[in-house]
């Protein structure tokens, strides 16, 4: 007799298991635990395995494939550490978050633009964020998107339900165009304990994100005779565009390793300018100590700071530096969202302006929306006070900052002649180029091989070499990597 052709598998009798119609004979050789995860990822994805499904222990399910229980192991590791499954002890393991699912090849989104790469065939205007939010792509390196999978649903529920729970029916009227109060302490509190500002809830300005932040802070500038706001250049677009659309001007000033260019700005005669100090978008660099001095004297000499305090609390080698508002509050306007932490969907931010434009922001608040839905504000400012923000902050800082590394990894094997810019922080990097060729033709080219991402060059009114700001934080390891392989095969085809 044969042992050794008797003991050996066929391939084409492979076992399979009841759950999911998982079948071993579809695996490839050397590839168990990279099969079964792709095939776990997918059922969750179509809904085959909804939010709350219980999957099988890893001894039953290897014993149905036949497989190692370390191979079913693996597998549950790599969902886990996408954020789609998680241990809930006597429970089992169960689905807690579904990935964002990818257009198919063909069906374009809702809005799509009809040819590949049309959101980079020209000069970026209003609705640009728009079209290339429609345009359908397998993975989307977008800047500024955390792990939006990993949005604890569970822990919002809970608040949500403590919430209506000892609500008033007074409550459910209209109330201070400014905010809760409760968010509004909280806000003070968290703002107080991470970034180091000492500031009355009588000062917090709840809003709808930054955006609107800007939107207020430019009609109340221009009215008080603002003319231009500086920008930094590097800088994003959108801010920018928000800022023009109130009339106001936005000279730009050179940002270098250390931050902004004082000096540049001094010479732009500008009276105000925004910043994006603890993580500077695109570039990723860190406020350097001598730029912050020179900034703040800046102020001191009647300067307005408006501090976007962009991706601060994402940093992953070290404490994030204290904020601008901080140590003058008198010039600065401060404002930050949880767009960044949980998700843009809540369209939650504040703002903490200066004593001499409080008055003046909380009535253009009023007029502007007699204030924020009440509801999430109080689920919110629950979240910050039970300390389950923070916890969530901290699961999220070890994902993003292994899924930057991935990134890398993934540039340096397929685009070495990338240079990779900004600090261990943050959703996104930026990578420039030597070579002579429109990093929008790059975007383009990417696109019509199905991934996003946003060329540098939107993001700039001076002049500057090509290259691409690319998000990584929503993205699992996998797609990272596929992205970036991509990006190279675009890159060479230019």
């Amino acid at each position: 007799m044969n042992r050794s052709n008797s003991s050996a598998r066929d391939r084409s009798k492979a076992p399979g298991s009841d759950f999911l119609q998982l079948d071993m004979a579809q695996a490839p050789p050397g590839g168990l635990a990279d099969w079964l995860a792709g095939e776990l990822r997918r059922a969750v994805s179509d809904g085959r395995l909804p939010v709350g499904a219980r999957l099988p222990a890893t001894r039953v399910l290897a014993a149905d494939l036949r497989v190692s229980r370390g191979v079913v192991t693996e597998a549950y590791q790599r969902l886990t550490e996408d954020g789609h499954i998680a241990g809930r002890r006597r429970n089992g393991t169960v689905v807690v978050a579904a990935p964002l699912p990818h257009p198919g090849p063909g069906v374009p989104a809702p809005g799509a633009p009809d040819v590949p790469g049309a959101p980079f065939a020209g000069p970026p205007g209003p609705g640009v964020f728009d079209a290339v939010r429609a345009a359908p792509a397998r993975i989307d390196l977008s800047p500024g998107v955390p792990d939006l999978a990993a949005f604890p649903r569970a822990a919002w529920l809970r608040a949500e339900r403590a919430v209506l729970r000892d609500l008033s029916a007074t409550a459910f009227g209209y109330g201070d165009p400014r905010g809760t109060p409760a968010l509004r302490l909280a806000v003070a509190d968290w703002l107080a304990r991470t970034r180091g500002i000492r500031a009355d809830p009588e000062e917090v300005v709840v809003v709808a994100g930054v955006a609107q932040a800007l939107t207020l802070l430019g009609e109340v500038l221009a009215a008080d005779g603002t003319r231009a706001v500086a920008v930094e250049d590097p800088g994003a677009l959108g801010t920018r565009q928000t800022l023009r659309a109130r009339g106001l001007d936005t000279p730009p000033v050179p940002v270098d390793e250390d931050g902004i260019r004082v000096d540049a700005l001094r010479a732009s005669g500008a009276p105000a300018v925004l910043v994006t100090p603890a993580h500077q978008f695109p570039l990723g660099v860190v406020l350097g100590g001598d730029r912050r001095r020179a900034l703040m004297r800046w102020a001191g000499e009647g300067g307005l700071i408006v501090e976007d305090d962009y991706d601060a609390e994402h940093r992953y080698d070290r404490p994030p530096v204290p904020a601008l508002r901080s140590m003058l509050a008198e010039h600065v306007c401060y404002t930050g969202s949880v767009s960044k932490l949980l998700a843009p969907a809540l369209r939650v931010g504040w703002l903490l302006p200066p004593p001499r434009l409080r008055d003046a922001l909380a009535d253009a608040k009023r007029f502007a929306d007699l204030g924020n839905a009440a509801l999430p504000q109080l689920v919110l400012a629950r979240l910050m006070e039970s300390g389950e923000l923070e916890r969530h902050v901290r699961f999220l800082r070890r994902r993003h900052r292994h899924r930057r590394d991935a990134m890398i990894a993934a540039l340096g094997e397929h685009l070495p002649d990338a240079t990779v810019h900004g600090a261990a922080a943050g959703l996104h990097l930026t990578i420039t180029f030597d070579a002579g060729f429109a990093d929008t033709d790059l975007a383009a080219a990417a696109l019509a091989r199905g991934v996003k991402a946003h060329p540098l060059s939107w993001h700039t009114q001076l002049p500057h070499g090509p290259g691409l700001v690319l998000g990584y934080a929503a993205n699992v390891v996998s797609d990272i990597g596929e992205a970036v392989s991509v990006l190279a095969d675009a890159r060479r085809a230019l």
